[in-house]
Order: structure tokens, then C-alpha cells, then sequence
């Protein structure tokens, strides 16, 4: 029984008849909100609208049975659509093209592959990968992607062809070509952007995509639209059930071809799926293993690839919706992927005549919603820095490409975090009348107390910033308003030191003592302590002076000098 507990999902074992009704109706909910969405996606994944509606269905359903999450949804992506559109267009295999069954089948291929990288970075324990897109680059990466993603069907909503070259090489030739637009589009995506946006104003529970494709297919087919006013349509829908098995044409020898774009799409998974886990997750008191949802994400994955569609991700839009719909568990996408299946074996003939400015019109509204406004403007309120980065990787995204994006934000998150371990902030800790330590920026010309510096420095110490400490602590010392006597050394925010960065530290408390100063330590915790006595950092150290807290530390400063220690501080507080 305890093997099986383990395998069996915890929402399964958990579930309660009471939630039923309600799982119910949030996955029918669902499906009506999805169902446009996938359709969309399949423009920016440049494969047939078929096969974004079969990303809800076996995908969902072995997430559903293998994952940890109680409500992720896993489907259709953007991000990641547009990372495998990009990518495989840049692989250069020579006459594939998009929207055949060619390209469609390297699609699965890289879908096949995701879930290879899956299983590995399961085995390997390679979840925390993920969380090397640090939030700033992943608003900025994702606003990119947005970027990129409207920009793309705004040909779509006028009726032109699209521009070829770079980003910037399109959105010019757009923008000259404006004039040629077929009215009869326009007015089909500006209706179907109205539609959307009027039923969002109502109430979020009303799928606006929904009503807008109903309307546009019965319109288009009253007026003839492709016939009689020129306006595109997607044409005849191949129905059915989802083909099963290997991707067609595909053999071993083509796996080193897509591995960058796999990896591209796995980064992205990870941080992606983890993030919105956690966040939900959180939000329930609920408990997500990570790991766990990895092992489904594999699956969903390689259920992806064996049914003839494209990599799936988790989605934190329709994830956000489930939530709205007060969905309990899994057993709501389960519904959903019912509705999808019962949709793509009897009413895809329907969706024939569905002008392509609809589908346009509504992924322009999901690329417009991933474009993170609020995001980026409290990023730039709290770190310019940061926010530059943020602006950085979106202008790569959508001006060079999302695979190049997504290499620069791995890179800038790993740059952001030695830069941050390199440079950390530093203080000065005094104590004010009520024996509350005080801190301020440890810049030179301050002191804790007369006589006395107590540094705090926030980050582990090792090789490359070991200099940098030493002598920020070298600086204060020699321009300190009085005579430094004690150097006492807040180690709370230092869980580990390096041997290279443990002979800086020997050498500065060996000068200290050449010096006739007192080294002493505050809040040292034993693992610390047990690296300085292994690194034999301590050799020529008093241990008296080592202190639980920094108030004891300069309790016992204080007792040493007491005539010295009673005149308050200019920065670091009051004695």
C-alpha cells in the first residue's frame, strides 16, 4: 500500500465526491476558454490548428494522472511555441516548411526530446535548473515573447501577407504595405478584439474567444466571407482522434539537430511550470513536489510527441482561469481534455470557414497579456539595474530571435547572481538606548561606536570576493572617526567560506593583531565554525571572542573601555 500511495497523484487519493460538481463545471469552463487559445497558438507554433487542440488532450490527461500539482494545466504554450517555430526555422533542413506534415513531425520530434531532458533532469535531480531564470529576466524574456507574438498576427488581422527578414525587416514592410489591408478582415479582427475585451469588462468568467469564433464562423458563412469579400480562412479541419505513434520520417540521426531547441523549451518548462506550481500551490496551503511534476511534464511531453503535436508547458493563464473557476483538482482538466476530445471527433467540419483574422485577433491578446507593463515598472522601481537587464533580453527576444532570448537570460540570471555573491551589501551594525542593533551602508568615515566597527557582510565569502571584503574592512578601519580598537565580525549572514577566501580572513586577523585590534566573531553558526577550525583559520585567534549575538559582542566591548564606549555614535547609533 505504501508503494502505491506513492504513485497514486495526491489529489486522487484526496478527492472528495463533494468537489465533482464543481470540478466539473470548471473544466467544461475551461474548455471553452482553451479551446480558441490552442487554436491560436498553432499560428505562432506555424502547425495546423488540429493539432493545438490535441495538446489538451492526451498531453493534459498524463500530466493529470503522473503529476504533483493539483491545478496546473498543461497544454499549448506561446513562449514555447514561438521558441520551436524560431528554432526549427533556423536548423536549416533543407525544404521543410510550415504547416506541413514535415514540419509537424519535427515538431514532435522536439516535443520527444523535451521529454527525454525531463527524465534526465529528474534522475539527476536537475529541477533547481529552473530557477536560474531569475524573475527579472523571465518578465523580461516573456514580454519579449509578447512582443514578438502580437507583432506576428497583426498581417493576420489586416489581410496582407507577411514580411520576410528580421523583426525589424517585417514590422517596416507592415508598415508600408498598411494601405493594401482587406477592409472585410480588419472588421473581423477589430469585432473579435471587441468582443473579447467587452466580455473581459462584464466578467472574466465569460469566454469572449468562445462567442467571438461562434460569430465570426456563422457571419463568414451567411456572407460568403472567403467567396465574395476575400477574407482568409483556415479551411478544412482534419478531425479524428489524435494519430498515435513515432513521428513520421523522423529517425535517430535527427535528434542532435533540435537538442538546442529541446534545451531551449526545457529551461523554460521548468522555470515556467515550477513557478506557477509553487504559486498556486502557496496560495491553497497546499504542498507541490517539484520533482514530481517534472516526472508529468515528461509524460505530457512524450504523450505530445507520440500524438502528433508540438512540446506543451504549463500554462499560467489557464491555470489562473481554473482557479478563478474554483476548480478543486485535476478531475477539471480531465474534463476539459473530454471536451476537446468530444470536439475534435465530431465538430471540426464547423470550423472551417472561421476567418484566420480571428485566430490572429485572439493571439494578439495573449501576446498583448504577456507583455508584463507592471512588471517591468516595479522592476524599475526597485533596481535600475535589473530593469535594463528586464529591457535587454525582450529587445533580443523579439528582435533577434526567442531561442538567442532565452540563452541571454540564463546568462544574465548566472552574471546577476556572481555579481550579486561578488558585490553584496554591506553594513555597519550599531546599537541604539533601547540595545536594538541599527544598520547602515558600511561606507568609510563610520563607526558602530567609538573604538568599535561591527561589519556585517551580507553573502558567503569565497574566492572572488574575498579581496573585495578585505578591503572594504580595511577602508573603514583606516578612515574611521576614532581609533578602531575591536573589529567584531557579524557572521550571521555568512553560511560559508571557501579555503581561498579563509586565508584572506587569516591574514586580516593576523594584521589586526600585528595592529594591538581585537578580532572578534557575532553569531557564528556551527557549520561556519566548523570550516574556519578545518581551514585552521582561527590558529592565532582568541576564542573568547566569540559571541553569540552582536549585542554581546559589544557588551564586552563596552566593558573593556567604558569611558570610551559611552559617547554616542555619529552613524551607528547611540551607546
Amino acid at each position: 500500500m505504501a508503494a502505491l500511495s506513492k504513485i497514486v497523484p495526491s489529489w486522487i487519493r484526496d478527492y472528495r465526491r463533494s468537489w465533482f460538481p464543481t470540478d466539473l463545471i470548471a473544466g467544461v469552463t475551461l474548455a471553452a476558454i482553451a479551446i480558441p487559445e490552442v487554436m491560436g497558438y498553432t499560428s505562432i507554433a506555424q502547425t495546423p490548428v488540429i493539432t493545438g487542440l490535441y495538446t489538451i488532450i492526451f498531453p493534459t490527461l498524463l500530466f493529470a494522472l503522473l503529476g504533483s500539482s493539483r491545478l496546473l494545466v498543461v497544454g499549448a504554450d506561446s513562449a514555447t511555441a514561438a521558441i520551436l517555430a524560431a528554432g526549427l526555422a533556423g536548423i536549416g533542413i533543407a525544404g521543410l516548411s510550415p504547416n506541413t506534415a514535415e514540419w509537424v513531425a519535427w515538431t514532435s520530434l522536439v516535443a520527444l526530446v523535451c521529454g527525454g531532458l525531463l527524465v534526465l533532469a529528474r534522475l539527476l535531480r536537475l529541477g533547481f535548473l529552473g530557477d536560474f531564470l531569475s524573475a527579472t529576466v523571465l518578465i523580461g524574456f516573456l514580454t519579449g515573447v509578447g512582443i514578438q507574438v502580437l507583432t506576428g498576427q497583426i498581417p493576420d488581422m489586416l489581410g496582407i501577407p507577411k514580411g520576410k527578414g528580421n523583426w525589424f525587416e517585417q514590422q517596416w514592410y507592415t508598415i508600408t504595405h498598411v494601405l493594401e489591408a482587406n477592409i472585410w478582415t480588419v472588421l473581423f479582427a477589430a469585432g473579435t478584439l471587441a468582443i473579447i475585451a467587452g466580455c473581459k469588462l462584464i466578467s472574466r468568467k465569460i469566454p469572449g474567444a468562445v462567442i467571438a469564433v461562434v460569430l465570426s464562423i456563422i457571419v463568414s458563412n451567411v456572407v460568403a466571407a472567403p467567396t465574395r469579400l476575400g477574407v482568409a480562412v483556415i479551411g478544412p479541419v482534419q478531425g479524428g482522434l489524435p494519430p498515435v505513434g513515432l513521428p513520421a520520417g523522423i529517425s535517430l540521426g535527427d535528434i542532435p539537430a533540435v537538442i538546442g531547441v529541446a534545451l531551449s523549451c526545457f529551461f523554460l518548462i521548468i522555470a515556467q511550470s515550477a513557478a506557477t506550481s509553487r504559486s498556486f500551490a502557496m496560495k491553497h496551503g497546499q504542498h507541490v513536489d517539484i520533482n514530481r511534476d517534472i516526472v508529468g511534464l515528461a509524460g505530457a511531453n512524450f504523450a505530445a510527441g507520440l500524438t502528433g503535436t508540438f512540446v506543451v508547458n504549463g500554462s499560467p493563464t489557464k491555470t489562473e482561469i481554473l482557479d478563478e473557476q474554483r476548480g478543486r483538482s485535476q478531475m477539471a482538466n480531465i474534463t476539459m481534455s473530454v471536451v476537446v476530445l468530444i470536439v475534435v471527433l465530431f465538430l471540426t467540419p464547423y470550423l472551417t470557414n472561421m476567418p484566420v483574422a480571428v485566430l490572429g485577433a485572439i493571439v494578439f491578446l495573449i501576446g498583448l497579456g504577456l507583455v508584463d507593463f507592471k512588471g517591468l515598472a516595479r522592476i524599475r522601481a526597485a533596481r535600475v539595474s535589473e530593469f535594463l537587464i528586464a529591457c535587454a533580453t525582450a529587445i533580443v527576444v523579439f528582435g533577434w530571435g526567442v531561442e538567442q532570448g532565452i540563452i541571454l537570460a540564463i546568462v544574465l540570471s548566472i552574471l546577476e547572481l556572481v555579481r550579486r555573491a561578488y558585490s553584496p551589501r554591506d553594513f555597519l551594525v550599531g546599537v541604539d538606548k533601547a540595545g536594538s542593533p541599527t544598520y547602515i551602508p558600511a561606507a568609510p568615515g563610520t563607526e558602530s561606536l567609538p573604538g568599535l566597527i561591527v561589519f556585517r557582510f551580507d553573502a558567503r565569502l569565497f574566492y572572488a570576493n574575498a579581496s573585495l571584503f578585505v578591503g572594504d574592512i580595511q577602508k573603514l578601519i583606516a578612515e574611521a572617526p576614532s581609533p578602531v580598537r575591536w573589529l567584531v565580525l557579524d557572521c550571521s549572514s555568512i553560511g560559508d567560506i571557501d579555503y581561498s577566501a579563509s586565508l584572506d580572513l587569516a591574514d586580516l586577523i593576523k594584521a589586526l593583531h600585528e595592529d594591538r585590534r581585537v578580532f572578534a566573531l557575532a553569531a557564528v553558526d556551527p557549520e561556519l565554525m566548523g570550516d574556519l577550525r578545518a581551514y585552521r583559520t582561527l590558529r592565532s585567534f582568541d576564542n573568547a571572542h566569540i559571541y553569540p549575538t552582536v549585542e554581546d559582542a559589544v557588551a564586552a566591548f563596552r566593558a573593556t573601555a567604558p569611558s570610551a564606549a559611552t559617547a554616542p555614535s555619529e552613524h551607528g547609533g547611540a551607546a
